[in-house]
This record gives C-alpha cells, structure tokens and sequence, in this order.
C-alpha cells in the first residue's frame, strides 16, 4: 500500500505530459478563422487567458464586457478552436451531462439549470447576428434515441415530471421517431426543443470576433509553456517571452494538466468523428432524415449523428480510447487503431441507415476531450491567491456549457459571485482520478467493461 501511494505521488514527475498540441483535421476545421499573430513581446496584463476555444474566448468576451478598462489577452497554443471546440459533434445541447435527463434530489435546481443553458442558446443565435457571422445554428430542438424498453420507461417517468415544472420536453414513440428521423432501430426518444446544431468552428468564429470587438487581444501559435503562480502571475512561453497578469483563465479543456493543474480531475479521451460526401436528393430521400434534428443515443458508449448545411451526415462516438499519460501518445498515429474506430462509425452509420451502406466516409478525425468521473462539470476560483478561474469538465455537453461557463467566469473575476451560488457547478469538486499508472489501468478497465456490456 504504501508503494503504490509513493507511486501515485511520484508519477507526474516520472512520467511528464510533453507539450505538444494534436492538429485539428476535421470537417470543421475548414472554417477556421484567419490566426492572429503570435506574441513577439514581453506584455504585462489585467487578465491572462489560456485557451482560444469556446470557454476562453467567450471569457475574454464577458470580461471585456463588465470591465473595459482591463487589458485581457488570449493566449493559443496553435489556432482558435484547434482543439475540442472546433471538432466536436456540433450538438447544442441543455443542462449538464450529470443532470441530463435526470433529476437530482432538487428538481428546482435542476429546472434553473435547463433554463440557463436554454437561454444561453438564444444569445448564440443573437450573438452570431450582431458579429455578422453565421455560425448555421438550427434550434429545431435534439433527440436522445431509446435502445431499450429500460431506457424507454426512464424518458417516460422523466418527462412527467419535468413537464409540471415548465421544461417544454417530450417523449417520442416509435412512429413518431421514424417520421422524423427515417430509421425504426430504436425503441423512442426524448425530444428537447430548445437543442439543436451548430457549425462549431463558426460559433468560434462568432467568439473570436466578439472578443476582439470588445477589446480583448488574441495570441495565436503562443504556447504557455508554465506559470509561477503569485498576486501576479508569470506566464513563460515557448518561444521565450513573459506575460505578468493580475488573473489566470485557464481555458484548456483536457490539456489542462499539461500545465500542472487539475491532474487528478479530468481524465482526456480521445474520440472518433467521421462524415460523409454531400448527399445528394435522392440519397437524402432514402434516408428519411425529414426532420433537421440532431441525435444521441441512450448508450454508455454513445453515437451521436448530425447532418450538415451541405448535407453531409457526421457521425461520432462509439469506443473511446484513453492513452497513457493523459493522452500524450496519439491513438491516430497508429493508422489500423484510427482504422478500426472508423470502421466501427461506418458499421453503425448503416446499421441506422441502410440505404447508405455503399457510401464511404469522406473524411475521419479523433481527439481528446475533457470527461470528468462523475460526468459533472466545474466552474469556479482556485489558487492560493484565488485570482485563478477556470471551465471544465463538460462531458460532452461543452458547444452550449463552455459559453455559459464563459460568463460565470467573468462576473467571478469581477467579484460579483452571488447570482451564481445556487448552481451545483461553481466550484465543484471533481471526483479524484489516480495518477499513471493507475490512471490506465483503472481507465482501461472502465472501457472495457462498458464495451462488453454493451455490445
């Protein structure tokens, strides 16, 4: 016992996380905003913000928004939305995943969390508008699909109590679900109007331009290479320079670690997103997608499918994979390990449908993405200064939840907690994840039993 402590607290030391930044290969990835320049300078600022995806950007946005007379800068280690925020599949979801069709011991709170992230959806679509760029957000709602008569009852019993207290959900059944969605393969499903889909390399777009227009300075190809923490903080980058900040954002979803933060709270996954060719009419006929609505399943190890504004259908999900050391060796390098989860995508795609069976997919990419044990996000304040805030833990409901995040981050750094009390979220203690290489261990377990159980 007392080696396999002394191992736990070694580890970070023996086995340290490299610093190298996985490149963003997917179909979102063309959209791509025009990179800024990198830092050449020493700066001195009022907020640091590490991370140009969607929780740093939209941070550096509402900051500059309660306080324009700080100088904010974002700092990204290669493009905005080179990471998690721009190769995601593009769901615009509500609530947490923790929550998410399920009601904790205080339904209140939970009804105050879905109309949160409800609203957050509408300010995307108004925020899109007034920076003139359209990220293809469709609020035509978001399905799960119901593989089981369990799951189906579970949607069922959560609809009628979630309907009392005003969350305008539904419950779909078999025909219902076929009408919309073209496959009789599942049992049901819950429907959620105010879900929908996004382009999510627009939406970080969306935030990069806000952002800017608000005031805030933007660093691209800046990696932060490590912080001495303090009253003022010291930011050392890769390419020499250093940045003093009287407050830390650290906006780096599951590479959070690499700078010595969070180690023990967020495990990086990587997972596996595919598309196909534009579909033609006829091939769209086939299908019987009638209705633009995006779609989860009810499985542990989910699939979850969308279709384009060029009509292409994306699918991802399936078996994740975690690598040793917190994602440090790239599974996509391997090409029959990437092969094999593709493979995996395309069998699912046509167990759905069919009528596609002869279409290949056009393009494939994987990454890492932040899951916390309990599935249960954080927002909040640490360090021994408490001057550094931070978003995390999304679990796949980051496209919405990162921009909410955004905004709590902001009134904490001005002080203004108190709205945001009540919520489970801030400053919630993430369940403790063991270090390598218990970490693998226990990881690799986890993912095979749930392979197994649900195969």
């Amino acid at each position: 016992m007392l080696g396999t402590v002394g191992l736990n607290q070694l580890s970070p030391g023996i086995w340290r996380e490299p610093l190298v930044f996985e490149p963003n290969h997917s179909y979102w990835a063309r959209s791509q905003p025009p990179q800024n320049s990198p830092l050449t300078r020493d700066i001195t600022v009022d907020v640091a913000v590490i991370g140009g995806g969607l929780t740093g950007l939209s941070a550096a946005y509402y900051i500059r928004c309660i306080s324009p007379q700080k100088r904010v800068a974002v700092f990204e280690a290669k493009g905005c939305g080179n990471g998690a925020s721009g190769r995601n599949g593009a769901m615009v979801l509500t609530m947490t995943e923790d929550r998410y069709m399920n009601f904790s011991s205080a339904p209140a709170i939970d009804k105050k969390i879905y109309d949160l992230t409800a609203d957050n959806v509408q300010r995307l679509s108004k925020l899109s508008a007034a920076t003139g760029i359209n990220c293809d957000l469709e609020t035509n709602g978001a399905l799960q699909t119901l593989l089981t008569r369990e799951d189906t009852k579970a949607a069922q019993a959560y609809v009628q109590q979630a309907r009392p207290l005003g969350m305008p959900v539904e419950f779909w059944d078999k025909p219902q679900l076929a009408k919309a969605i073209g496959t009789e393969v599942y049992e049901a499903a819950f429907f959620d109007p105010n879900g929908g889909q996004v382009h999510p390399m627009k939406l970080v777009h969306v935030f990069k331009a806000a952002a800017e227009q608000s005031g805030a300075e933007i660093h691209e190809n800046t990696a932060i290479a490590s912080i001495d923490e303090g009253r003022e903080h010291l930011l050392h980058t890769t390419s020499g320079h250093t940045i003093k900040a009287k407050s830390l954002v650290l906006a780096t979803n599951a590479f959070t670690s690499k700078l010595d933060f969070f180690r023990n709270a967020i495990l990086p996954v990587h997972e596996y997103v595919a598309a196909t060719p534009p579909l033609n009419e006829q091939q769209l006929a086939a299908v019987g997608w009638r209705m633009r609505v995006p779609f989860n399943d009810s499985r542990t190890e989910v699939f979850y499918l969308g279709l384009t504004k060029d009509n292409c259908i994306h699918i991802g999900g399936g078996s994740p994979s975690y690598t040793f050391n917190n994602g440090a060796g790239n599974p996509s390098g391997v090409a029959t390990h990437a092969a094999a989860h593709f493979a995996q995508l395309h069998h699912e795609l046509v167990r759905i449908y069919p009528a596609l069976s002869d279409i290949n997919f056009e393009i494939g990419w994987d990454g890492i993405v932040d899951w916390s044990l309990d599935e249960s996000p954080s927002v909040g304040c640490t360090g021994k200064y408490k001057n550094i805030f931070y978003g995390l833990g999304y679990s796949g409901h980051g496209v919405n939840l990162t921009s909410v995040f955004g905004r709590i981050i902001a009134d904490l750094e001005a002080g203004r907690d108190e709205p945001w009390k009540q919520y489970p979220f801030v400053n919630n203690h993430l369940e403790y994840i063991p270090n390598e290489p218990f970490r693998w261990l226990g990881a690799q377990a986890g993912l095979t039993w749930y392979h197994l159980t649900e195969s």
